[in-house]
């Protein structure tokens, strides 16, 4: 698609928005119900097209951070919209009383969504979600490394909603580019932090807001209290789950030295435990392409030779089919903070293993980085998690667990600082999509008519009364 037809689709949306500024709570309602009945109905077609995109994705993966994660947004979203939208009283300046002041959520008109590959359903229809519940238009451009499924999810979005609603924009890098460049309301991007650095200078040409959910490197913090057994396994779950192509999954583990040998023992079993076999598992996820496969091939190919020990978990006789691209499993021990590893977001199976002699050493190697989209912490020691908790920067926080910060739609979920800007989900996805205007309402009886030229005496004993007051 080019640069005309994108910029007619959405000259198309704001004509309609123009139309239709402050949609009912009906019309909001019934959108979010043509998205959930489209999931209901092709959610088991799209996790097959995402599946043949990937060569191999878990359809179970999909349906349960990708379709359910969606339709868990719409019910929380249907029962709260009334509320949402109802303009909120807030307290009013003493000096302006009997005045009264309230809160306006209004649409800000045409919304553009740029999504990833990695969850390419959850993150194209999670912020629209959010987005049509706060009365606007949405156009959505998915990646171009998931082709079947962003040409089936075009198909059914232009089934479900009118052009002037909601749309697909299919297309490579080139139509990324030009669609981040058009002049929309609010432009939502997901993916990695160059990219982002690219999208917010193309929307600062326009002045429009951005939204940016990025990555970065995730720690997982294991206190000297914490249970080592329970902790590996559940990091290797959220490790492993789409294979770590995950914007969230733990990126690096930093333990007490003397956990190291449990901890990376504990790690092989949960493996093992999960996926008894790798390359004919429809549950082991494929990484996405052959480029991405071969990168993470190097950063450990890289470690290795930099002097770090490489501990691939593969079942007992079973032989890597690399044609598969299913990476194994790898820990990886003494590594460097200069190597590419402990530089680039891995999204991928390695997991990087650092020990430390204190915790405080521990908050002070996560301190010295950039700022994490998401920050783990396993232990029973209360004061210490408090330690972890307010000495640290990062986007959102699991204690005791990985990843599950984001199912939670009262808990705002975004990045900080690299990381990126902004935040949703539930009522917080409704507020950033969102112009909160501000109404003051003068009563008949004001006492700022006392407050007019020609200023004189009595101006006077009203602003010493005021400051007094204040």
């Amino acid at each position: 698609m080019d640069a005309s037809c994108i910029a007619a689709l959405l000259a198309r949306q704001r004509e309609a928005f123009a139309h239709e500024p402050y949609p009912s709570l009906e019309t909001r309602l019934a959108r979010l119900r043509r998205l959930q009945d489209l999931l209901e109905r092709d959610g088991d077609r799209l996790a097959q097209a995402i599946s043949a995109d990937f060569g191999n994705r878990s359809l179970h993966e999909t349906a349960i951070a990708e379709t359910f994660f969606v339709l868990a947004g719409i019910a929380h979203t249907r029962r709260h919209l009334k509320r949402w939208m109802k303009a909120r009283r807030v307290a009013t300046s003493f000096h302006s009383l009997p005045g009264t002041s309230r809160i306006l959520a209004q649409p800000v008109g045409a919304v553009g969504i740029v999504s990833p590959w990695n969850y390419p359903l959850q993150l194209a229809l999670a912020p629209a979600v959010a987005a049509l519940a706060a009365g606007n238009r949405v156009m959505i451009k998915p990646s171009e490394l998931t082709p079947g499924f962003s040409a089936l999810l075009a198909e059914r979005i232009a089934q479900s909603f009118a052009l002037e609603e909601c749309v697909v924009v299919q297309g490579g890098a080139d139509v990324g580019r030009t669609f981040a460049s058009q002049p929309f309301d609010h432009l939502f991007f997901t993916g990695s932090t160059a990219v982002g650095r690219q999208v917010a200078l193309a929307a600062a040409a326009n002045l429009t807001p951005v939204t940016l959910e990025l990555g970065g490197k995730s720690p997982a913090i294991l206190d000297p209290s914490a249970d080592v057994g329970q902790a590996a396994a559940r990091i290797a779950a959220g490790k492993l789950f789409n294979a770590g192509q995950t914007c969230i999954a733990p990126d690096y583990v930093l333990l007490p030295r003397a956990q190291r040998d449990a901890f990376t023992d504990a790690y092989r079993q949960a493996v093992l435990r999960m996926y008894p076999r790798l390359d004919d598992n429809p549950d082991y996820t494929s990484i996405v392409n052959e480029r991405h496969y071969q990168r993470l091939q190097n950063l450990a190919s890289e470690a290795e030779a930099g002097g770090a020990r490489a501990l691939r978990i593969s079942p007992a006789g079973e032989m890597e089919r690399p044609q598969l691209r299913k990476l194994r499993p790898t820990l990886l021990l003494d590594v460097q903070p200069g190597m590419a590893v402990m530089r680039e977001e891995i999204f991928g199976p390695l997991l990087p293993v650092i020990p430390y002699d204190t915790p405080d050493e521990a908050i002070a190697f996560v301190n010295a980085r950039p700022r994490p989209l998401a920050l783990y912490w396993f232990g029973k020691d209360a004061a210490r998690q408090r330690e972890v908790l307010t000495r640290t920067v990062a986007g959102g926080m699991t204690v005791n667990d990985v990843l599950l910060h984001i199912a939670q739609e009262n808990l705002p979920f975004g990045g900080v600082g690299e990381s990126g800007i902004g935040a949703y989900h539930g009522e917080y996805g409704f507020r950033l999509f969102s112009k909160e205007k501000p109404v003051f309402e003068q009563s008949r009886w004001a006492g700022s008519d006392m407050l007019r030229p020609p200023y004189g005496a009595q101006a006077e004993r009203i602003l010493r009364v005021l400051r007094k007051l204040v």
